[in-house]
């Protein structure tokens, strides 16, 4: 949900993110009008009604035939109230219906464009030179399999295709990741949850989950409840209607938790493997913060995630990624990706989003206002992964050597009892 105040006075501003993002600017019109249509039936109403109560007090002191007659009167007068009333009604649900389609404003300097428009703010790390060392690299499924890491074919077996099991080292892989996660954004001050993974449908659709991306989402019909596809739906649910204590700072949290996501439209991708799969694992930060304090906790969770690439000894690239290809709550998002080898190319490890007031609008999540005021102010929501299931692509593939074996980044090996090298299973 949008400041619809903000939307009323400058108009223009939604119009240019919506032509940025390649999204309907006719939109802020209908939205307008129809904002018109509702701020005109409230009027109506609240003028019958004021009409209502003094011709009552007019009823209340009239005899006989006088009062059979106000009596009559003031039974239509009631009708055309109830009818006011069933109109503003209508028009403020118009409108909502309207205003639940408009995207987040986008931020100033966001690139405008689709999937392909992003900018590249830097890269860190060179691709290693396979031809240097001599060998021709194996794919992440290859190395998994001779590693007895990664099972596919009963994971396709059990549950269909782009489910996967994690066996033995690799299941142990896994969990030194989101653990080396979990205790970084503790140093960085993010309280750990395990969130549920099952939330309600206001909830869903208060983070901006159920609409043009709807069909990615699980849904249980029978419980009228939905997977989530990131612990961030909890997390942003977890303050739902409250008032936040924001005066020591941020209220920043860390969720580990399953996702699970359809993948609908990515029939004929990524079907090797478990870069694109229906459930992963993942480590998800998520921050409460004063609007003014937005963009500066963007920076950090970004930074953050850029410590865990190093730790991980990844080659990567920071792209700004094109309005068009932000999901509906998001004002800006930044993505880090890590080179594949055998793809020759950046694939997407975290992302994280600056969501502004979005969500909190929707959400009713608020702060009180400075100044000792008795109002409140919606809070800015940012959220950021920390490490997922997807990264054990890029270990597997820029640290692995001729034989089949793979180097463990030091990290990591605290977390693997010590073990610095992952050898092929006899």
């Amino acid at each position: 949900m949008i400041d619809l105040q903000l939307l009323r006075e400058n108009p223009e501003l939604f119009r240019a993110s919506q032509r940025a993002r390649g999204a309907e600017p006719g939109l802020i019109d209908s939205i307008l009008q129809a904002d018109v249509s509702r701020r005109t039936a409230i009027s109506e109403f609240e003028s019958a009604r004021a009409e209502q109560k003094s011709f009552g007090k007019k009823v209340a002191q009239a005899k006989g035939e006088e009062k059979q007659i106000l009596v009559a009167q003031a039974k239509e007068l009631s009708d055309r109230v109830k009818s006011l009333t069933r109109e503003a009604d209508d028009a403020a649900s118009e409108l909502n219906r309207y205003l639940a389609k408009l995207p987040n404003l986008i931020l100033d300097g966001v690139p405008a464009g689709g999937e392909d428009d992003f900018v590249v703010l830097k890269e860190v790390g060179a691709p290693r030179d396979f031809t240097a060392d001599g060998f021709t690299p194996r794919d992440h499924l290859d190395l998994g399999v001779g590693l007895k890491a990664i099972d596919t074919e009963r994971g396709a077996k059990v549950s269909g295709a782009r489910f996967h099991y994690l066996t033995g080292v690799g299941a142990r892989l896994e969990l030194a990741l989101l653990n080396l996660a979990l205790d970084r954004a503790m140093e960085a001050g993010f309280v750990p949850m395990i969130t549920p993974t099952l939330v309600k449908p206001e909830i869903m659709a208060g983070t901006g989950f159920l609409g043009e991306h709807s069909d990615e989402v699980y849904r249980l019909e029978a419980d009228d409840l939905f997977l989530t596809g990131t612990s961030e739906v909890a997390l942003a649910g977890y303050h739902a209607d409250e008032i936040l204590d924001l005066s020591s700072g941020p209220i920043r949290y860390a969720g580990w938790s399953s996702c699970y996501r359809r993948e609908a439209g990515s029939y004929g991708k990524d079907t090797k493997g478990i870069i694109r799969v229906h459930q992963f694992q993942k480590v998800e930060m998520f921050a409460y913060v004063h609007v003014d304090d937005a963009e500066t906790e963007h920076a950090r969770m970004l930074s953050l995630q850029e410590d865990m690439l190093a730790r991980c000894e990844l080659p990567y690239r920071v792209i700004d990624t094109a309005a068009g290809d932000l999901g509906s709550s998001a004002a800006r998002k930044y993505d880090c990706e890590a080179w594949v080898p055998t793809q020759n190319t950046y694939r997407e490890l975290t992302s994280t989003s600056n969501c502004t007031t979005y969500q909190a609008r929707r959400l009713a999540i608020r702060e009180r206002e400075a100044g000792g005021n008795s109002g409140t102010t919606p809070v800015a929501t940012l959220n950021g992964t920390m490490a997922n299931t997807r990264w054990i692509v890029p270990i597997l593939e820029n640290h692995q050597q001729p034989d089949g074996s793979v180097r463990v980044p030091e990290a990591l090996r605290p977390y693997l009892g010590g073990l610095e090298v992952l050898t092929p299973a006899t």
